[in-house]
């Protein structure tokens, strides 16, 4: 029987490009999908679930408390709204409109890029400052304590930190800044795992907001994200994402906050997320957590070295120290656009990552790579060299 992908007329791609979200993010285990299903068949009161989910995050990350946003750009938003606003239901109201006391976020210009816009969508004002010595290759200085001191000034809600593995090594000298100035420091780590490690690094470095990708190594449901941090902030994203049509008499904050009134429905509506996602994304944590992850990789790296000996190109095999996440095999390649393009067009279709085609190299990366589709996608790459 054709399932519905044919039914649809949709071609099932082999994605060596890795947990990219414009190709799915990483395909979910029977367990995650099977506990979707379950929570797919029942009512639930979602603020509750949200507030087992913050319990769950919190674990896993060391904050206070945490929610499941529907994914990490929707947790940026969630973020800058709860610095904005704090718990007061008036300013909750007011976005993305802020006329008046802190609605600046500043960012680093080595910081900046088309994601900080998540930010801005809350109303927040970005102010760039320091210089992007390190992105255009003419120094190699990142942040520095007195850059952030000379920026600060009365309109500023927080401070926004781009997490890599190159640049986490200053968020200890960001968050005692702003610490020093009552600000807090939301952390994009949307991509920074695996390492596990990471979902406790940037909050033990001072970080009061954190967002994780659920989509990418997690495994989670696609369109899933964390955000975790300090309980009062949360509860303020919490507050301005939840369906807020409720009985004033009956309505209990979240977490067990004081707020002046019940505040109506916020700017972070339009990114609740369903009990599917919320449950979804809680089995996959926990799966993700009882991973043995240097076995996972291992085996990855076994899987890259038997495609590079399969295939009549130069490869280099990167280690997960090399890349910051998992092993990957570099191909150079040549015209690397073009063989990227040939790939694609294929049947079935194949992509590889193409972060270097400019340098003629495109990256084979495991994480949501099937293992029954190597022998696929050698005959690709063979077949599109020739």
């Amino acid at each position: 029987m054709a399932g519905v992908l044919a039914e649809l007329g949709v071609a099932r791609v082999i994605n060596a490009a890795g947990t990219l979200t414009r190709l799915g993010g990483a395909p979910m285990a029977r367990e995650v999908v099977a506990a979707m299903a379950e929570a797919a068949g029942a009512s639930l009161d979602i603020a509750a679930l949200q507030e087992r989910a913050s319990a769950e995050i919190a674990a896993a990350t060391g904050a206070e408390a945490g929610l499941v946003a529907t994914g990490a750009a929707a947790g940026l938003t969630l973020a800058a709204a709860a610095v904005l606003a704090g718990l007061d239901p008036a300013r909750m109201a007011q976005l993305p409109r802020i006329e008046d006391g802190r609605s600046e976020i500043l960012v680093h210009r080595t910081h900046r890029s088309a994601y900080t816009r998540a930010l801005a969508v809350a109303g927040a004002r970005l102010v760039d400052f320091g210089h992007n010595d390190r992105g255009t290759g003419a120094g190699i200085r990142g942040i520095e304590a007195w850059e952030i001191e000379a920026a600060i000034g009365a309109r500023t809600a927080a401070i926004f930190f781009a997490a890599t593995p190159w640049s986490a090594p200053d968020l200890p000298l960001v968050t005692r800044a702003a610490h020093a100035h009552g600000l807090p420091v939301i952390v994009d780590a949307a991509a920074q795992l695996p390492p596990a490690a990471n979902l406790r690094r940037f909050i033990a470095d001072g970080a009061d907001l954190v967002v994780f990708s659920g989509g990418k190594a997690i495994a989670g449901p696609q369109s899933s994200g964390i955000l975790a941090g300090r309980r009062t902030l949360i509860a303020s994203a919490l507050m301005q994402m939840l369906d807020m049509d409720v009985p004033v008499a009956t309505w209990r904050a979240p977490l067990g906050v004081q707020v002046a009134g019940v505040p109506h429905h916020g700017l972070g509506r339009g990114f609740k997320a369903g009990k599917e996602e919320i449950v979804g994304l809680l089995v996959a944590l926990r799966r993700f957590l009882a991973r043995d992850e240097a076995a996972e990789q291992a085996a990855q790296t076994a899987r890259l070295r038997a495609i590079a000996d399969a295939l009549p190109v130069r490869s280099t095999l990167l280690d997960a120290a090399a890349t910051g996440r998992a092993p990957q095999l570099a191909l150079h390649v040549g015209d690397a656009p073009r063989l990227a393009a040939r790939l694609r067009a294929g049947d079935p279709p194949v992509h590889l990552g193409e972060r270097r085609a400019g340098e003629g190299v495109l990256l084979v990366d495991p994480q949501a790579l099937r293992p029954e589709d190597d022998a696929a996608l050698i005959a690709a790459i063979r077949a599109a060299l020739a």
